[in-house]
């Protein structure tokens, strides 16, 4: 498993009972997580005074219990910053074990020696985006929300990044990516983080089970003669990281005749237990 042990002003507290309590900057929050079925005690007063807890709904979705807490503020993760919006579906616009990722990709970049260029599909608010940005990289950002897109900028702007070469595409991946193609554009790095579930802009429904295979294969169209890494993200249960191992070794190795690929679980650490807490899956290709 992979995690992120660099984390100052992230903290996962404890995590028991379906939910997980958790500091970003001196706020402390409280969100439900499927994972976390263990009923281990809660020793933290925390669990019972947090600023803010997601309180899941009879009927579906759920909201928000504000006690004390802003609209927005920055967290950091090492030189990055990020701003951080408890959002009405419990997110809060960062997804904090992805900050192993974000070293990973950074350290291929650095130790390139060469000019990188990185396309990041359904890119969210920008967390990898301005990590590489930051390694030095040249970075197409795609995202089909174009209130993600504008969270993304602010990320950017943070970090001090939002004059290094980027594009910002506010668009359907795919369709991007076929364009890109016909274009005859190429990357030196893929990044995607593509939703389990979703509906395009015509209503066209998105599984990831049924639309991961034909999003990779479109994705290889794009990467360069020499590319340099792809990182494949999968939140949907049940898709284990063996699978992205061999979706990444069936497309982009047998494409390039050489490469390797290593999939794991992302995780979290709890300070309360020390176990540490399943966040979905990712595999690297690394060429």
């Amino acid at each position: 498993m992979w995690v992120s042990e660099r984390w100052e002003d992230y903290e996962l507290l404890d995590a028991s009972g379906g939910e997980k309590l958790e500091r970003w900057g001196k706020h402390i929050l409280l969100r439900p997580d499927p994972q976390a079925i263990w009923q281990t005690p809660r020793t933290d007063p925390r669990w019972n005074r947090p600023d803010a807890a997601y309180r899941r709904s009879s009927s579906g979705g759920g909201a928000w219990e504000k006690n004390r807490l802003p609209a927005s503020w920055v967290v950091r993760y090492g030189d990055l910053r990020f701003q951080v919006k408890p959002m009405s579906f419990k997110h809060t616009g960062i997804f904090p074990e992805q900050a192993a990722n974000w070293d990973w990709a950074a350290a291929r970049i650095r130790d390139a020696g060469r000019p990188i260029r990185v396309l990041n599909l359904f890119a969210y608010t920008g967390a990898a985006t301005v990590a590489c940005l930051a390694a030095g990289a040249e970075v197409c950002h795609v995202d089909a929300a174009k209130g993600m897109v504008a969270w993304a900028k602010e990320n950017a702007a943070c970090s001090g990044v939002a004059e290094r070469p980027v594009r910002w595409i506010v668009d359907d991946c795919v369709k991007f990516c076929q364009r890109e193609i016909r274009r005859g554009k190429t990357y030196d790095a893929v990044i995607m983080d593509p939703p389990s579930y979703g509906r395009g802009p015509g209503g066209e429904v998105w599984r990831l089970e049924d639309s991961l295979w034909d999003l990779v294969t479109t994705a290889a169209e794009l990467l360069s003669d020499g590319p340099l890494f792809v990182l494949i993200n999968s939140y949907t249960t049940g898709l284990s990281p063996s699978v992205l191992t061999y979706i990444a070794e069936s497309v982009f190795t047998k494409k390039f005749g050489r490469g390797h690929s290593e999939a794991q679980e992302l995780g979290l650490r709890a300070t309360a237990s020390g176990l540490v807490l399943p966040c979905g899956a990712s595999c690297r290709w690394t060429y």
